[in-house]
């Protein structure tokens, strides 16, 4: 869908309960005090307008993505359908997928990252800290390495919690930021480039229906995400 404002989504998947779009990089997921235009607005505004719907239109926020990545995301329809979907985000049945371009070749082709992490809300940056420390939370991710070129690694993300930055901040910690993170690669990454971070696929237990569902998207085909065949 195209938008009056430029912006374009596409829709993957809809029917009453559920919405699954891609999400464009270096657009926000909800508003902030940017006041730049956001997915969770625009896809209010356009199901208001397509089914013609009065007043204030529903649409739940399940999971967030980092404003500079792009790829799939699903919304809930439905309140009821956002609170099945919550449950399945907090249970850790609603599994998400991610590709990311990291910088060097890691000792092992597939590992398991465990850390703990804390936020400092202002700098909006995420560290590594030790498991005691206070307000820190476990943050958990597996990953494999699908190809490497040039010096870079392509790997697949199977996130296990949703932490803030999570996998920007977690490979980072091991030496191995991401290509294009201003934020915490910033010693090895030259200012504009777009971090290589894309979320790939989702699985969910569709919250009427109860079967699982996968979605899945690919990164586009620009540097440096052609750099590889996978």
């Amino acid at each position: 869908m195209r938008f009056r404002t430029g912006e374009s989504i596409e829709v993957l998947f809809e029917d009453n309960h559920l919405l699954v779009v891609k999400k464009p990089v270096n657009m926000l997921t909800q508003k902030d005090n940017t006041k730049d235009m956001d997915m969770l607005t625009l896809l209010k505004q356009d199901l208001k307008q397509r089914y013609n719907k009065p007043g204030n239109v529903f649409l739940g926020l399940v999971h967030r993505l980092d404003r500079p990545v792009g790829g799939i995301m699903v919304f809930a329809k439905t309140s009821k359908a956002a609170s099945r979907l919550s449950d399945q985000v907090r249970t850790r049945q609603f599994k998400k997928v991610y590709m990311a371009i990291i910088h060097g070749i890691l000792d092992n082709s597939e590992g398991r990252l465990e850390n703990y992490l804390i936020k400092d809300g202002r700098s909006n940056t995420v560290r590594v800290v030790d498991d005691k420390a206070e307000g820190s939370k476990k943050a958990l991710l597996e990953y494999r390495v699908l190809e490497v070129c040039n010096g870079f690694s392509l790997v697949r993300v199977n996130l296990h919690t949703g932490r803030p930055h999570q996998i920007r901040v977690q490979f980072s910690n091991i030496g191995h930021p991401l290509y294009g993170d201003q934020k915490y690669g910033q010693n090895v990454n030259k200012l504009g480039q777009q971090i290589a971070l894309w979320s790939n696929q989702i699985t969910l237990v569709h919250p009427v229906s109860k079967e699982q569902v996968s979605f899945k998207c690919l990164p586009p085909s620009i540097e440096p995400w052609n750099w590889f065949n996978s």
